[in-house]
Formats: C-alpha cells, sequence, structure tokens
C-alpha cells in the first residue's frame, strides 16, 4: 500500500513552499549551532560543576554523558515524525525540548541536571535531521549537499563557541548557571522563529491505513530495506571517528603526551581540525554539486584523511603542524556527503527517516568504538604511560577505519544529476508497504 498523495499544489504555491522552507534551514541552522554550543560548553565548567554537585571528574562525564543516550534514540524519532507529521510543529518541539533541559541543568540541583541532559539531547536530536529535512524541502537536488555542508560548517562553528566564547563568558560576565538561563531563553525564541517560518502541510506525508503512533516508525522498513543506507552509515560513521575520537578525545594527549608539545600549543593545534571541518563541509558539498558527481569527492576528501593521518601519527615533521590538523578537517568534511546520498538512493517520503537512520548509525558507531579505542590504548601501554609508540600502535585501527570507509564507498550509488539520471532514480523507489 503506497503513501497518501497529497494533492497537487499550484505552481505559485509550491515556489513559496519551497521559499519557505530555506527560510525555515536558515533559523533551523541557529538551533543547530546552539545545540552543538550546549553539547560542549560543560567542557569549559568542569572545575565548577564537580563543585556544585560533588561530582569526580568521571562523575561529571557519566553526568555529561547522559546526553548521548537520549540523542541516539531520538534521533531515529525526529526522522519518523518529520515523514509523519511535517516540520511546522515538530521542530520547534524539539528546540522548546532543548531549551526546558538547558533551563533544568542550570538550577544547580544534581538530579535535575540529570534530567536537564537528557532532555537536551533529546531535543537536539531535532535540530541536524531537521535541517537536512527543510533543505531537502526547500533546496533542488542540484544544491543539497551544499546546504547540508553549510548546515554542518553552523554546528562546527557553535561547538568552538561553546568552548572558546562561553569560557571566558562565565568566568567573568555570567555564572554558568546564568549561562544556561540565557541560552534556554534564546532557544525559546528561535522555536518561535521557526515554528513561524515554516510552511504548513507542504511536507506532510500521512500515511495510508494506520493511524497508530507506531505507523510513523513505518519508513523505516524502506530505509533499512535499502542496502544503500548501510553503505552511507557506515561509510559515513568511519570518515567521523578520526575528528569525534581521535581529534576531540585524544588529540590534546597525543601532541602532549606522544609528541611533548605543551598545553596551549596543543590546544590551539588540535582546534584546527573543526576548523578544517568549517571549511570543508561546506566546499566539499558545493565541489559535489558542481560536478554533478557525489563519490569522486568523497573518495577524494577520504584519500586526504587517509593521508593526512597518516603523516600526523607517523610523520609528525612532515608538513607544517596546523596545516596538517586544517587538512585533516577538511577531507573530514567528504563525511557529509553520504548524508545527501541516503536522502538520494530512497523514496521522497522517507527524507526524514532516512536522516534519523544515518545520524543513528553514525553516532551509535561513534559511541561504540570510543571506549573500545580507550581501552586499546590503556592495554598496549599496559596502564602505564601514553608514549608515541603507543598512540602509534593504536592508530593503525584509526587508519584500518578510513581504508574500510574507502572500499564501502566504492559500493555506494552515485546519485549526482551528472552520473545518476532522475528517471533512473524514480524507478528504483520503493513505496511504503
Amino acid at each position: 500500500m503506497s503513501a497518501t498523495a497529497l494533492p497537487a499544489l499550484p505552481a505559485s504555491s509550491a515556489r513559496a513552499g519551497h521559499v519557505g522552507f530555506m527560510i525555515a534551514w536558515g533559523f533551523c541552522l541557529l538551533f543547530y549551532f546552539g545545540q552543538y554550543a550546549l553539547r560542549s560548553a560543560p567542557g569549559v565548567m568542569v572545575p565548577e560543576l564537580t563543585g556544585e554537585f560533588g561530582l569526580t571528574t568521571l562523575g561529571v562525564g557519566s553526568l555529561l554523558g547522559l546526553y548521548y543516550y537520549t540523542y541516539s534514540v531520538f534521533a531515529i524519532v525526529a526522522g519518523a515524525s518529520l515523514d509523519r507529521l511535517g516540520a511546522k510543529y515538530v521542530i520547534p518541539a524539539g528546540i522548546v525540548v532543548t531549551a526546558i533541559g538547558s533551563v533544568l541543568f542550570g538550577l544547580g540541583s544534581y538530579e535535575t541536571a540529570e534530567i536537564g541532559r537528557l532532555l537536551q539531547g533529546a531535543g537536539a536530536a531535532f535540530a541536524f535531521t531537521g535541517a537536512v529535512y527543510l533543505a531537502a524541502h526547500g533546496f533542488s537536488a542540484a544544491y543539497l549537499a551544499t546546504a547540508i555542508g553549510f548546515t554542518q560548517m553552523f554546528g562546527m562553528l557553535g561547538g568552538s563557541a561553546g568552548q572558546f566564547a562561553v569560557g571566558p563568558m562565565i568566568h567573568g560576565l555570567i555564572s554558568w548557571q546564568q549561562f544556561w538561563f540565557i541560552a534556554g531563553g534564546v532557544l525559546l525564541v528561535v522555536a518561535l522563529i521557526v515554528l513561524i517560518a515554516t510552511p504548513a502541510g507542504h511536507d506532510r506525508r500521512p500515511v495510508a491505513g494506520g493511524g497508530s503512533w507506531l505507523s510513523m516508525f513505518r519508513p523505516y522498513k524502506v530505509v533499512l530495506a535499502n542496502p544503500q543506507s548501510y553503505l552511507c552509515g557506515f561509510t559515513a560513521g568511519l570518515l567521523f571517528l578520526p575528528t569525534t575520537i581521535g581529534d576531540m578525545i585524544w588529540g590534546i594527549p597525543f601532541l602532549r603526551d606522544g609528541l611533548g608539545i605543551d598545553y596551549t600549543d596543543a590546544v590551539n593545534r588540535a582546534t584546527m581540525v573543526p576548523l578544517g571541518w568549517v571549511i570543508g563541509c561546506p566546499l566539499l558539498g558545493y565541489l559535489a554539486d558542481r560536478i554533478g558527481r557525489r563519490k569522486p569527492v568523497l573518495l577524494g576528501g577520504a584519500l586526504l584523511m587517509l593521508v593526512v593521518t597518516v603523516c600526523i601519527v607517523y610523520l609528525p615533521s612532515a608538513l607544517p603542524p596546523y596545516l596538517l590538523g586544517l587538512l585533516l578537517g577538511i577531507g573530514s568534511g567528504a563525511a557529509m556527503i553520504p548524508y545527501s546520498i541516503i536522502k538520494e538512493v530512497n523514496p521522497d517520503e522517507v527524507k526524514g527517516s532516512a536522516t534519523g537512520a544515518i545520524n543513528f548509525l553514525v553516532f551509535t558507531l561513534s559511541a561504540l568504538l570510543a571506549p573500545a579505542y580507550g581501552w586499546l590504548l590503556s592495554n598496549l601501554s599496559g596502564g602505564g604511560k601514553l608514549t608515541l609508540a603507543v598512540f602509534q600502535d593504536a592508530s593503525t585501527v584509526g587508519v584500518g577505519g578510513i581504508v574500510l570507509a574507502i572500499f564501502l564507498a566504492l559500493f555506494i550509488r552515485e546519485t549526482g544529476h551528472k552520473g545518476h539520471p532522475a528517471a533512473a532514480l524514480a524507478s528504483t523507489a520503493k513505496p511504503l508497504s
């Protein structure tokens, strides 16, 4: 049984809907920026949080990690609800949940902080998925990869701001509690703007023959039955690992303990990777749209990551150090291209679920391998000091992950407009059943 078709809209109404989704996408970027800032801001508050809640540093880490549990679960919910209900109310609802979580975290009670962090993760799951959903409805396929690249760029800017801007702010202008209250208030304003800006009804695709809340997850049957979805998810997930685990968790310890670099210089060098993301995500997305092919840009970015990672770990003096980090970040922008492809290898009516599925696969891979990599380092070092040799031995896993990503990418279907005609794409779309 196929999805119920919506009545055809007049051309002028369709154009207005497209422009409306583009405007809503622009405001949703503010949500994505903000949730990334909330995700990274606690990193500069560890002394305050340990003192306020009476926790050890490990305890604070466990508290902050609650964010990712709800984020992974609600990535699936976000995609399904967008496909079933449309973006008009779903995305603002996610923003409101994030805002409430922010306020609760700032109340100063450990119990409310736990609930707040869980709500932040649940609401934040609607940010990227919602922004990509709006972009897919507002932009033509020829510009979709560029739009997704700009989306991720805003997220990385938010993640950087959550550290370099929030740190001085809470140690001078305001208290750490006030930061969370202000952030919650700003998010509520963004929720109202997104609600007003998002067109109503243009994207809603009700599913025939089922009114239960479980029926809104039916699009995942289509997405997860498509082998291309898994290729996209695992390729993107493997290409994320050198930055999410390699740089953001172990980058500074590698530079300090492995290469003997002082703390300030190590921090500055590590921040070059997210700066490279800011450049690489929109740049590689634009290139993929410009040449009309996804795979050459995906493979090229992955190969750049491979070469630079080998240089960083095994030949750290081969190129200027700040250049190496920047190039790794730029190449890592290729990890966003599968987000465009997965939407193009699945039917239009499951766009939201496709993004939710790849987000879940990418996040789950990072969540599982992050502690595994830490265990590997500890095992190789015998529980002792981390040395350059230890990092080099452990990094063979990361290098192997990039090689595996390149191998998997070879089997991904080309969906660029110059490599895969729209008619052929349409013929592969399976109706919901």
